[in-house]
């Protein structure tokens, strides 16, 4: 689904451009988590070394990261298209649009390489089980025998960062997009407006409130059961819902389906 959405975009260029980083951060995403996860579940040995766990722990959360900074730039690319329609071509166009997603990518993977450098910087002298279904942050800190302050204190703040920065960016566009909507007289014209956003607006919605959870509140105050249950929606349920969001809410995606399906 990921893929074919990624190939709607390349051959329609109408189509969203931030969909299609949307699209293949999420195959990675669930690349770098899936496998592992089944291969656990079906087989006896459930081992992971250091060194895949840490790489795995990086690449969720830089991807994860990512996702924030993409939903943000997304929330503000549908502000110009219903709010400043006549200049959007002119602000929003191939050199930003690039120039955003490349931003987005960057400072996703740079910000989560603090908190992996600190993690290498701890010392594991006790029980070597993680308790979870994938190297998360808190499950490291837990197993550490050293004196974790500052790793979580880093930890903490980039959650702030990523999540509490990027959420007044959709936060203020959303405001603006509804103020906007609600002053179009025709009912049409409303319902058009909002089929052009509502679905990252789900979207949105799903990922803020998983993570908000997990992340805002410090590591050791929350339950590490109650966490896996969360993450197994927000790494897992989430990603494979969000084609599928996009697609059925996507006027223009449907269309484009509809044609192609037409010509088999």
């Amino acid at each position: 689904m990921k893929v074919t959405i990624i190939s709607l975009v390349g051959t329609h260029r109408r189509l969203h451009y931030f969909l299609c980083n949307l699209s293949f951060l999420e195959i990675w995403f669930t690349t770098t988590n899936i496998p592992k996860t089944l291969t656990n579940l079906m087989s006896q040995s459930k081992t992971i070394s250091f060194l895949s766990c840490l790489q795995q722990m990086y690449f969720i959360f830089s991807l994860s990261c990512t996702e924030f900074l993409l939903l943000a730039i997304m929330a503000y690319d549908h502000y110009l298209a219903i709010c400043h329609l006549l200049s959007y071509s002119s602000i929003m166009n191939s050199t930003l649009s690039t120039q955003l997603a490349i931003g987005s990518w960057v400072g996703g993977f740079l910000i989560i390489s603090v908190p992996a450098f600190l993690i290498t910087r701890l010392s594991f002298c006790g029980p070597t089980v993680i308790n979870h279904f994938f190297c998360d942050i808190d499950s490291w800190l837990e197993l550490s025998c050293t004196d974790t302050r500052l790793s979580e204190m880093v930890y903490t703040t980039i959650c702030f960062i990523v999540i509490l920065d990027s959420c007044p960016v959709t936060l203020v566009s959303y405001i603006y997009i509804i103020s906007t909507i609600l002053r179009i007289l025709s009912a049409q014209g409303q319902k058009k407006a909002f089929s052009t956003c509502s679905a990252h607006l789900t979207v949105v919605v799903i990922l803020y409130s998983s993570a908000i959870f997990l992340y805002v509140e410090p590591s050791k105050q929350n339950s590490l059961d109650m966490n896996k249950i969360v993450c197994v929606f927000n790494t897992i349920v989430t990603p494979l819902l969000n084609p599928f969001i996009y697609t059925l809410r996507n006027k223009e995606v449907k269309d484009i389906w509809r044609k192609a399906f037409s010509r088999i």
